[in-house]
């Protein structure tokens, strides 16, 4: 299988389904943390290349529910917030949209000020072997849901000062947003054995 995983540096999922036999490459504007297949740049300009399946991760800043406050300080609406929140929506969707048979779009809990469609699966780390709750949404197309692998008891919220989630340093955004190793190797071996559907024109 080919796949693209797009908007990832950490290599993590990419790295799972080579693992298991798959041609994979990640795609994003930063450079990879770990050597392997890798394409820095837009990932807009390598979405044609005959992907089977594409797993993306694109930038939440604007889009999650979480930065929603922002947008009205004091009552007043923040016309540039909501204009990066329009190109962030736009990006997203290029993404759904996107000519590939099998696509999964993972991020947080969506604003509704920017009407991203519906997602189809909510995710926790805890349900693949992490101790830490991170509520994760998955918009899915042409893919089943992700079966959890090994639910853990110990759950850690992302809210607890000075946790995993909350630890400073300049890496601090990076390490919230590489994907858990446990949920990438789900992806991999779960959605790794689909064949894809290809409409024939």
């Amino acid at each position: 299988m080919k796949v693209l995983v797009a908007c990832e540096y950490s290599g993590t999922v990419r790295d799972a389904f080579i693992a298991r036999g798959h041609e994979a490459m990640s795609c994003d504007i930063l450079p990879t943390d770990v050597p392997g297949p890798h394409y820095q740049g837009d990932v807009r300009d390598v979405l044609d290349n005959g992907w089977d399946l594409m797993i993306a991760h694109p930038p939440c800043t604007y889009l999650s529910n979480a930065g929603a406050r922002f947008l009205y300080p004091r009552g007043k609406l923040n016309r540039a917030r909501l204009k990066l929140g329009m190109e962030g929506r736009a990006f997203f969707m290029t993404l759904w949209n996107a000519d590939i048979p099998m696509i999964a779009i993972e991020n947080p809990t969506p604003s509704t000020v920017y009407n991203l469609p519906r997602y189809d699966q909510v995710i926790q780390p805890y349900e693949f072997g992490h101790p830490v709750q991170k509520r994760t949404c998955l918009w899915l197309f042409g893919l089943p849901h992700l079966n959890p692998t090994r639910v853990v008891k110990q759950r850690q919220s992302s809210k607890v000062p000075g946790n995993w989630f909350n630890k400073g340093g300049k890496d601090r955004q990076k390490n919230r947003a590489k994907t858990f190793e446990g949920i990438a190797k789900a992806m991999a071996s779960q959605w790794g054995v689909l064949q894809p559907e290809r409409i024939l024109v």
